[in-house]
């Protein structure tokens, strides 16, 4: 490089310093050769002045000269490499000021040209995704060279598993200047059952276009950045597992517990099914050599037997009425029994009842209801005045009770049972009933007041 030299004198011609080249990160120099030309001892302050002043230098800064001498000053030139410094000519000015002449100030001027530098900063986040058949990630891209630059993305994998998607796609980014790209990774079809697949690829950021002066320095050269797509099936393990339980569930349930349920409910159904229950009587003993159950001689009674058709027994208030059971031979007592067949429609409450004949007391022992539709309401069982239980219909098909010592209802008192029908259920035919039928039936001992 040429120096050029600067007169003291006011006036003298000089000229000025040759154009400059320098890459940001390097060094490069010129000089500047200062001549005292007046007739006094004078001293120069050397000063860079322009956009180059901040990383440019003058050494020495000042120099004292006898007249008629004169001195080389070096200017050093030092940008960094970063995005601040551009690209491009840039002015620098170099202010000669003579300390005993101030108004002899001189500003020699030249260009220097900064060479361009390409690096880019790729960050992708996060590294490793879980889906069943997309993935969605963050590519942080900056600029950190000092030209203006398209930037373009290359996805790699090992298979052609992978679809990719970027967005921008191709984004264009000034010295400095920064931008978020979103990836989407898609897989073409999805794992149903088994172990989470693993996907691994890359992503490599570069400059696109085909401008032939674009290259990055070596120093700049990124390997590309890895990450993962984990595929999880869609169906886990454990719902297996749980899937051969349920169906081993519903295979025992089919093949050992409904024909047991269904053979149940069927003879519940059959039993309740007549109008009258079949009675259990029990011989406690015959009068006068005659059979159970009938009168003997001008000294026969009338049978009084629960539920018998007499001019002292009228028939119950129910709606379908009590049949009475068969019992032994009259005397101190016989084992009888007598059937409430009460049907109801839904919505209403009806009451069934057996009375006691006269001159009778009953010891009742036993009593079943049968609720074989499976209805839904209440039901009250009561002996005269005397409340004995109220049940919910949902909860049993066939319920019992029995004493050790019998309850007694004395004569014209009744065995009542009041039915409250909410829902009718469905019966073994599989078809839903219109109303609700239950059946009681009350056994134990009928014995005679009065002989």
């Amino acid at each position: 490089m040429t120096p050029s030299e600067a007169s003291s004198g006011p006036g003298a011609p000089g000229l000025d310093i040759p154009a400059v080249t320098v890459a940001p990160g390097d060094t490069a120099t010129t000089s500047v050769t200062v001549r005292n030309d007046s007739d006094i001892v004078e001293a120069y302050s050397l000063e860079v002045v322009g956009d180059c002043a901040s990383w440019s230098t003058a050494d020495p800064p000042r120099v004292s000269l006898y007249p008629g001498t004169s001195q080389t000053v070096t200017i050093r030139l030092e940008p960094p490499r970063s995005p601040d410094v551009r690209a491009g000519e840039t002015p620098l000015g170099v202010r000669v000021l003579p300390a005993e002449h101030p108004e002899a100030v001189r500003v020699l001027e030249t260009t220097v040209h900064v060479e361009e530098f390409r690096e880019l900063h790729t960050e992708l986040a996060p590294s490793r995704r879980r889906g069943w058949l997309r993935g969605r990630y963050r590519l942080a891209v900056r600029n950190r060279g000092n030209t203006p630059v398209r930037v373009g993305f290359t996805p790699g994998q090992p298979g052609e598993e992978l679809g990719f998607a970027f967005s921008p796609a191709e984004p264009e980014l000034q010295p400095g200047e920064s931008v978020e790209a979103g990836l989407r990774v898609r897989t073409g079809k999805p794992v149903w059952f088994g172990a989470p697949v693993v996907w691994p690829f890359t992503v490599d950021t570069a400059e696109a276009g085909d401008r032939e002066t674009a290259r990055e320095d070596a120093t700049a050269v990124r390997t590309p950045l890895e990450a993962e797509f984990v595929q999880i099936p869609v169906f886990p393990r454990w719902l297996l597992v749980v899937l051969a339980a349920l169906l081993a569930l519903l295979l025992a349930w089919f093949a050992l517990v409904r024909p047991v349920v269904r053979s149940a409910a069927q003879e519940a159904a059959e039993e309740a099914a007549g109008e009258v229950v079949q009675p259990r009587p029990t011989h406690v003993g015959e009068q006068g050599g005659q059979a159970p159950g009938t009168g003997g001689g001008t000294g026969g009674g009338s049978d009084a037997r629960p539920g018998g058709r007499d001019a002292q027994a009228p028939p119950g208030p129910g709606g379908d009425g009590p049949a009475a059971g068969e019992g032994t031979s009259g005397g101190a007592g016989r084992q009888s029994s007598a059937t409430i067949d009460l049907q109801t429609s839904a919505g209403e409450t009806r009451t069934g009842t057996y009375r006691v004949p006269a001159n009778s007391v009953f010891g009742v022992t036993d009593i079943v209801v049968a609720n074989f539709q499976g209805d839904e309401g209440v039901l009250t069982i009561m002996f005269g005045d005397r409340k004995i239980t109220t049940i919910a219909l949902e909860t049993f098909r066939n319920q019992d009770y029995h004493w050790v010592t019998p309850i007694e209802i004395p004569e014209n008192e009744t065995v009542t049972v009041e039915v409250t029908c909410e829902k009718p259920g469905t019966p073994a035919t599989g078809r839903r009933a219109r109303g609700c039928h239950e059946v009681l039936n009350v056994s134990g001992v009928l014995s005679r007041t009065t002989r």
